[in-house]
């Protein structure tokens, strides 16, 4: 069954002229500019959706691109997508096209949770030495570039390798482990993820942090290792190509912040 896309224009919403299964069918569709995803929450609750907008309008100036957005244009288009939809949850992307940037793209597909068991055992990661050249902005070209990372199966997710060999940020993601006691995570060269702003403000109440990656080579002594992304929220990772994370379980740091996050997301949570 396809999902709501529609296109909201000066003059209101219209039918987009293709039809998809899914965000990630409708990539191959959507124009070349730039773009934000994230979930509801409660059906009609949203987190820090001003700041996925302020991080929108950021891409958008980065990529030259003129936006003028009118938020709250924006949000009555999204209601009427997600009440329209009848899903209990939502997952949404809001692209902005390059050429015509007026004409802002809004594509809704049911909100699908982390497995709970990948929760509890943890995931398997895989290096990939892709580079995204403006890690900055978030890019519809970036959802293209990211399909070359062929992963292997049962790899969960890529981690972009840098050159001198550092663990940057995940192909939807951003990578964070913990060594010697203390959280590292990517300082520059990644995307500020919304997430990943919450942990940064979360963690130094539970253990100490240095915006600093680690390399391929210390793996071998990391204690443990997660992910996050708005749609997933804080996931422990327990392999990384291959190397097993301490005992292969998810880190009692990780799951604390996890929790914490949950908690810090439902206090935070907005209307529509």
């Amino acid at each position: 069954m396809s999902i709501p896309i529609a296109i909201l224009t000066p003059d209101g919403l219209r039918e987009a002229p293709y039809r998809a299964n899914s965000l990630a069918e409708a990539v191959p569709f959507e124009p070349e500019g730039v773009y934000t995803i994230t979930r509801t929450f409660n059906r009609d609750c949203v987190l820090m959706l001003d700041e996925h907008l302020d991080r929108l309008e950021e891409s958008a100036r980065l990529e030259a691109i003129p936006l003028q957005l009118d938020r709250a244009a924006l949000r009555r288009a999204l209601r009427t997508l997600i009440e329209g939809s009848g899903y209990a949850e939502s997952r949404f992307r809001i692209t902005v096209p390059r050429a015509q940037p007026d004409h802002i793209y809004l594509s809704v597909e049911p909100f699908k949770p982390i497995p709970t068991e990948l929760i509890q055992q943890g995931v398997r990661v895989v290096t990939v030495p892709l580079v995204r050249h403006k890690p900055a902005a978030k890019t519809t070209s970036w959802l293209t570039e990211r399909t070359a990372a062929q992963l292997p199966e049962g790899a969960y997710e890529g981690i972009l390798l840098s050159a001198e060999g550092f663990l940057l940020e995940g192909l939807s993601s951003n990578f964070y482990a913990v060594m010697d006691g203390v959280l590292r995570t990517a300082g520059e060269g990644v995307l500020s993820g919304i997430v990943r702003r919450a942990i940064l403000e979360l963690a130094p109440q539970y253990l100490p942090m240095r915006l600093e990656p680690v390399h391929k080579d210390e793996l071998w002594a990391l204690e443990e290792a997660f992910l996050t992304s708005a749609s997933r929220g804080v996931v422990p990772i327990v392999i990384i190509d291959g190397q097993i994370i301490a005992d292969g379980k998810p880190g009692v740091q990780t799951m604390w912040l996890r929790e914490a996050y949950e908690e810090w997301a439902q206090a935070h949570l907005t209307p529509l």
